[in-house]
């Protein structure tokens, strides 16, 4: 029966899921390092766990943003470093940095990423889909690689941050889709090799979070706006960045698996492989989607089809 146990409160885990008792892991007192920690969720995740009494080590490209967020939570238990999560020696250094002026580190987010204008496969510009794999994959890589050996001294946590990108077709989109789908991946694979260390690992997936990033690129932009309106109406619900700090830092509290929200996504999760195969064979013959996509190509082309 303990055996039976221990399964369900892991299967339990891994969908974020209450738990019956649940792990407690308080981030009072511990270093959390968070990428892209300048703006929208990483931002948002710093107050949010700060609150809590965590020591917070921001990462970020943009200097006066990494300034700004330092300002709003006030001189204790904050460092700020500046680093591009593309550069390998860089972040590196920059988490080397981070847990030298800590003390340490305990929890990792590799949180940094991007979203491209809309564009199909067959038109994006190679060196934009580069660009946003360097970001969203490889700069999750780079962020984790070099903390591991001090996670596995603290026995700490890793979250890696994907989408409900990873697993949703992805017409005009697709390089934001794959590049978090691979992170999906890249979490689970560490969640497996770090378990051994006592190291726990968590994927968070979330939907259209409204941020700067998701303004630019779906309500600023004409067919933006067009593929957001293909989501059914339950699935274009917007959350704040606020609210998704709240739902990481609450995961983060139980060394959670998996987190996704907001929770209408929860079936899709689910039932992902079922409901994939059939919207993928509804889309492939959907005469609207064709349009859209001809209007999208036809902006790289300049007028030709």
């Amino acid at each position: 029966m303990t055996g039976m146990a221990t399964r369900i409160t892991s299967t339990l885990r891994d969908l974020g899921l209450p738990l019956p008792g649940g792990q407690t892991y308080r981030v009072a007192g511990r270093t959390v390092l968070i990428t892209g920690g300048g703006a929208g969720i990483g931002r948002a995740l710093a107050h949010a766990l700060h609150q809590r009494g965590a020591i917070v080590a921001l990462v970020d490209r943009d200097e006066a943003a990494l300034a700004e967020t330092a300002k709003e939570l006030g001189d204790e238990r904050v460092f700020t470093v500046v680093a591009d999560v593309r550069d390998r020696t860089g972040i590196a250094d920059a988490v080397g940095e981070s847990a030298e002026r800590a003390g340490g580190l305990d929890v990792v987010v590799a949180n940094a990423g991007v979203t491209p204008s809309p564009a199909t496969l067959r038109q994006v510009d190679p060196a934009e889909f580069d660009r946003v794999m360097a970001i969203n994959l490889t700069g999750a890589f780079n962020t984790v690689r070099p903390a591991v050996d001090a996670l596995v001294t603290r026995r700490g946590h890793v979250v890696v941050v994907s989408s409900v990108a990873a697993f949703v077709p992805g017409p005009g989109g697709a390089a934001y889709m794959i590049s978090k789908a691979a992170v999906e991946q890249l979490g689970r694979a560490l969640r497996l090799e770090l378990a051994a260390h006592g190291v726990s690992v968590g994927v968070a997936y979330f939907g259209v979070v409204d941020t700067q990033l998701a303004r630019t690129t779906l309500d600023d932009d004409l067919l933006g706006r067009e593929l957001e309106r293909r989501l059914p109406p339950p699935l274009r619900r917007r959350i704040t960045a606020n609210q998704a700090a709240t739902v990481l830092a609450d995961a983060i509290a139980r060394r959670a698996g998996r987190t996704l929200a907001p929770a209408v996504w929860q079936p899709w999760a689910l039932l992902r492989g079922l409901v994939n195969v059939a919207a993928d064979a509804y889309l492939a013959d959907d005469r609207n989607l064709h349009r859209l996509i001809h209007d999208l190509e036809t902006r790289y082309t300049g007028g030709s089809r």
